[in-house]
């Protein structure tokens, strides 16, 4: 079964799945040979999709597949993770006229035109993801997220090829938390990921319900559960729910991309940041997302890594 959906302009399906490729094979979204591939949940079982496009200036064509499955109702719930993850309803197009005016985001959009920064789908997905990042380089954080999905997620047959579907809240918190550590997670980290996933089977925390509130709310939220700071709930906006007035300014890789095009290298506060990043209102998720992949390429090209 297949379905097209055309992304608006300005769009570079290569550019915005470029993050797929930077820090290791991701087992739940895997991206080779120009397929994105992954699994979506429906009526209680799990779907393998793949994804193919063809970029052109300025819009691209996605094509979206389902191996051997002919269900509109699983298509229609792939075309909507599609859309999300692909970061296909952010204004793009708006946050251009603002980073025009901006000499710094100006010269950046051209050598990183149509960057739509990927959303994760699914909330639990999502802040666990953020748990592994936390104080680690994201190279090790990847491949503690891939130990974690291939140990306790599901597999998922795709014509022959096996994608994972990320393991669920449930399959967490009945993870003894000396199991994570035989996988590499610090004590720390694997009390906080199983403390999450108990909370939410509880029904203390309930994301999709926090999805919806404003962005404080859910900020007060996510710092009252044990090893979460604000660093994770304002990546959990930006990231997870796509909210545009977010800036992650206590994470460090922002922080020194604020202080490469804006300081010259100099130290600035998380305030100093803010303060910059308030100037973007509603743009500022993109504008963090574009200085991030700028800083990337100027210390790729000078061999500083990033």
């Amino acid at each position: 079964m297949h379905a097209t959906l055309l992304a608006p302009s300005p769009f570079s399906a290569a550019r915005t799945l470029e993050r797929y490729r930077l820090w290791g094979e991701d087992p739940v979204n895997r991206l080779t040979d120009g397929v994105f591939r992954r699994a979506v949940h429906v009526d209680g079982r799990w779907h393998g999709y793949r994804v193919t496009w063809a970029d052109a200036r300025e819009s691209a064509r996605l094509e979206v597949s389902l191996s051997g499955m002919r269900r509109a109702r699983v298509m229609s719930a792939a075309l909507a993770e599609v859309r999300h993850v692909f970061g296909l309803d952010l204004d793009v197009a708006a946050f251009y006229a603002v980073a025009a005016r901006d000499p710094v985001l100006a010269d950046l959009v051209p050598a990183l035109h149509g960057l739509r920064p990927t959303l994760s789908p699914r909330p639990f997905e999502m802040l666990v993801g953020l748990v592994c990042a936390q104080q680690i380089n994201l190279a090790f954080a990847s491949a503690m997220r891939a130990r974690l999905a291939r140990h306790f997620g599901t597999a998922v047959d795709l014509g022959g090829e096996t994608i994972f579907a990320f393991p669920d809240a449930a399959a967490l918190a009945a993870v003894p938390v000396a199991e994570l550590r035989r996988l590499q997670f610090t004590t720390r980290k694997a009390e906080c990921i199983v403390g999450l996933a108990e909370r939410i089977v509880s029904g203390e925390l309930d994301l999709e319900r926090l999805a919806a509130c404003q962005n404080e709310e859910i900020v007060q939220a996510l710092v009252a559960v044990r090893g979460f700071g604000r660093w994770t709930a304002e990546w959990f906006l930006a990231r997870g729910l796509g909210r545009g007035d977010v800036c992650p300014a206590g994470d460090l890789a922002v922080r020194r991309a604020f202080e490469h095009f804006y300081a010259r290298g100099r130290a600035l506060s998380e305030d100093a940041i803010r303060r910059r990043a308030a100037r973007w209102g509603s743009h500022q998720n993109l504008a963090v997302h574009y200085l991030l992949a700028g800083h990337r390429l100027v210390s790729s090209r000078t061999g500083g890594g990033g």
